[in-house]
């Protein structure tokens, strides 16, 4: 399990990067769907990984929601991530909320601050 964490984090951060590069487009030029793709993938990589490296395998039907309270039950500390400007946590990997550049960004902030949580509790460097 530890190997597949591992693939999993290096994906959430590749993933986080290219959303990232996106972002810094002029507003015109940004393609909203994939800074929102991206954000998505990354989001559930980290959380799906961090499960997989204390010992619980998520299955493929799980959503960030589901995720993201497991994730508590082993580390309280993840309240501090706030789920709140992302859409998709309830439902699987969606891109219907991803059509303004303000919503996709919402979703980049989401997946940039569990990467910060991650690299703080060092769990990823």
């Amino acid at each position: 399990m530890e190997a597949k964490a591992n693939k999993l984090f290096k994906e959430a951060v590749e993933k986080l990067g290219e959303a990232n590069t996106e972002l810094y487009r002029p507003e015109e030029d940004i393609v909203t769907y994939l800074v929102c793709k991206n954000a998505q993938f990354a989001i559930k990589n980290y959380l799906t990984a961090f499960l997989l490296q204390n010992g619980i395998d998520t299955g493929e039907n799980s959503t960030i929601d589901t995720l993201y309270e497991q994730c508590v039950l082993i580390n309280k500390r993840f309240k501090k991530i706030n789920l709140s400007d992302f859409n998709c946590t309830s439902q699987k990997i969606s891109t219907e909320y991803c059509n303004e550049v303000t919503r996709v960004s919402g979703c980049f902030n989401v997946a940039d601050s569990l990467d910060r949580f991650l690299r703080q509790e060092k769990i990823i460097s």
